[in-house]
């Protein structure tokens, strides 16, 4: 019993080290995101100014009332940009995270059942074929009162098929493991396996995958607010802001440069985020 103790606690103390390198790995990188999150999200309650009431001269230089300066109608940018961000970070984190869950569910459930993922992944080649853009143009012709929802759910649809082929790559080597194929034999139910077997050691593959999901949900919202489909004015949105004072970046470059900034500050710093639990990979060297 005394060799067992000290044995337990000699790798206690051997993982401590690995820990904290993983956790001076891992923060540098959670934190910028981590800041610029919660900036984004307090933001509304930060603004000097309401959105939508002029407080200086058209596309007015920083300064005079204005931390930026002010917009095609004279509102203050500094304040649109603070309120800009919340529901686009709102957005584009439940279609991630509806593509992520969809994409780890029917990913692994592909893997399980090779005929039926055989079909699902015929279905995911023609859909990735649709280009998201244009998918969404259309769920907005079709659906023109849908808005920020048309745009999400749009985003949800064109985006679970990739990340399925995705998930279905990294599971196909787990699914021939030992353990996997002793739960079959077992007679457990293919959400269990999928829940208990795979999904923990997919980890870094999901986690990865939210963060890439996340980056490209930013940019579809951004760019169907830039087509004017989703936000309308007067909203606050950093894309709209950016479509609606491009023609007067010469006089005011703030209105247009600082929410560009900010969407990618955005997408950079949630990616690195997202990558940091992924495990790194090791050279292999031959002796």
């Amino acid at each position: 019993m005394t060799t067992s103790a000290a044995s337990t606690t000699t790798a206690a103390a051997s993982a401590r080290p690995g820990r904290r390198r993983a956790a001076r790995r891992v923060l540098p990188l959670l934190l910028p995101a981590a800041l610029f999150l919660g900036a984004a999200l307090a933001g509304p309650r930060l603004a000097p100014h309401t959105i939508d009431a002029p407080v200086t001269a058209t596309y007015a230089t920083a300064g005079d009332g204005a931390f930026l300066g002010g917009d095609q109608l004279g509102r203050d940018v500094w304040s649109r940009l603070l309120d800009g961000g919340t529901a686009l970070i709102g957005c584009a984190f439940l279609i991630a995270a509806a593509v992520t869950a969809a994409a780890a569910l029917l990913g692994c459930l592909a893997v399980l059942h090779p005929r039926a993922g055989r079909i699902l992944e015929r279905t995911a080649d023609v859909a990735i074929l649709l280009p998201s853009v244009l998918g969404i143009m259309l769920v907005a012709l079709a659906w023109p009162d849908g808005g920020r929802l048309a745009v999400v759910t749009a985003a949800v649809v064109l985006g679970t098929p990739f990340a399925v082929r995705v998930v279905a790559a990294a599971a196909a080597p787990l699914a021939a493991a030992g353990y996997v194929e002793a739960a079959l034999m077992r007679g457990e139910s293919s959400l269990s396996i999928t829940v208990r077997e795979l999904l923990p050691n997919l980890r870094g593959t999901v986690t990865t995958l939210f963060g890439l999901r996340f980056v490209e949900a930013v940019y579809i919202i951004s760019t169907a607010a830039f087509l004017q489909i989703g936000p309308q004015p007067p909203e606050a949105d950093w894309a709209l802001m950016i479509r609606e004072n491009a023609p007067g970046i010469l006089l005011n470059p703030w209105a247009v440069l600082a929410p560009s900034a900010a969407i990618a500050l955005l997408a950079i710093t949630v990616n690195l985020a997202a990558s940091a639990p992924a495990p790194r990979t090791q050279a292999v060297t031959s002796a």
